[in-house]
């Protein structure tokens, strides 16, 4: 089976976790603040905060926005549960907009229609790796007085209009899964140039504590104080060993991508049953996902059956995601139904996610593609 995704660990990097489980220290140690530093500097921000998983930093981010009981955040409903979960974590309420048909991203124009005197915060979802519209969304933040959050999540490594992905908004947020980008295994970042919101997200990481043990050990003081009520959301110098061994190794891993996902664009050209979403002539796109829509009209059957017969070919493909206001949780806390949000539900009955990864052969893609024009032999309707 070839999978979705896939992370790549090598020698390299076996090495710099061993060199680290040999060490002194194994967690709040000198190894997390040298990769939160490589981090900060890759993407061109001032500050980066490490945390233990993606979902984590996402919570972090919105205690770092100050989110809090009865506040109104804005994201799309095209995303995984955790961006709406982590508003609910501090109290907030999600307020879902619909998303773009032809890149699946937040729609500007929804969002200034959700706005409320209640809202605090926009969530900006870079799916599949392609940054958001952020000029206009950071315009309606400015003009309401709203904290800019990026879930970057997919696009490490992504750019809009010449910046890079990770100084677009207030607060950015990474994750380290093993099927993104890089990875610690779990892990997680959010980067800012605000100097206030990196310290409260620091102590927020580390139970609400004003200094952690790495710190009190260089000053030989044992004294410390709770000021807030935080989380043991710390990464391990573990980890963070293996993430600065794998970001060295990331610049080579997206040009990977983009190879294999123009070489996906290619293919589809000559498949009209089959359509790549759209990716905006402004950006550099990180491919964490590559993701096709069917044109069902053209299929004797459904995405159902397509997604099943791809995988009896032995192709890994997924589906990314059942929009979160459908959850059955969703739906009986806040009384969510369908046809709220038509965009993204139509969406989700056409999608597939197709394998694309950094580790990924020719002739994987080759079987992917073989795979394909099989199943398209098979249930495409001919005139």
């Amino acid at each position: 089976m070839i999978p979705y995704a896939r992370h790549l660990v090598d020698e390299e990097d076996v090495e710099a976790v061993v060199k680290t489980l040999r060490s002194d220290w194994l967690t709040t140690g000198p190894v997390v603040e040298i990769f939160e530093e490589k981090v900060a500097e890759f993407v061109g921000a001032k500050h980066a905060v490490a945390v233990s998983s993606g979902t984590a930093a996402l919570h972090t981010a919105m205690y770092g926005a100050g989110i809090g009981l009865g506040d109104e955040v804005i994201l799309p409903p095209m995303t995984f549960v955790a961006t709406a979960n982590a508003v609910l974590y501090q109290g907030g309420t999600p307020v879902f907009a619909d998303v773009d048909y032809d890149t699946l991203l937040i729609d500007p124009a929804e969002v200034e229609a959700k706005v409320t005197s209640r809202t605090k915060a926009i969530v900006a979802v870079d799916y599949a790796g392609q940054p958001c519209n952020y000029d206009a969304l950071r315009a309606i933040a400015d003009h309401h007085d709203l904290v800019l959050v990026a879930d970057a999540c997919h696009a490490l490594g992504a750019g809009y209009k010449g910046k890079k992905v990770g100084t677009l908004a207030d607060l950015n947020v990474f994750s380290f899964h093993p099927v993104k980008h890089i990875t610690t295994g779990e892990g997680g970042m959010v980067v800012t140039d605000d100097d206030e919101s990196a310290a409260k997200m620091r102590r927020f990481r580390n139970h609400g504590i004003s200094s952690d043990h790495h710190y009190r050990a260089k000053h030989n003081t044992w004294y410390y104080e709770m000021v807030d009520l935080g989380y043991n959301y710390r990464l391990t110098d573990i980890q963070c060993a293996l993430g600065l061994s794998q970001l060295r190794k990331l610049p080579s891993w997206i040009t990977r991508r983009r190879e294999i996902a123009q070489r996906y664009n290619a293919f589809f050209g000559s498949i009209s049953e089959l359509e790549p979403l759209r990716v905006s002539p402004d950006v550099l796109h990180a491919y964490h996902l590559y993701v096709i829509r069917l044109d069902l009209d053209r299929w004797k059957a459904d995405r159902a059956t397509v997604f099943s017969a791809l995988r009896q070919e032995g192709i890994g493909v997924n589906v990314h995601y059942i929009p979160v206001h459908l959850h059955p949780y969703y739906r009986s806390r806040f009384g969510y139904r369908k046809g709220q949000y038509p965009v993204a539900e139509q969406a989700y009955e056409q999608l597939i996610s197709l394998p694309i990864f950094h580790g990924m052969t020719d002739g994987q893609f080759e079987d992917v593609t073989q795979a394909i024009s099989k199943v398209c032999e098979c249930y495409v309707e001919t005139a």
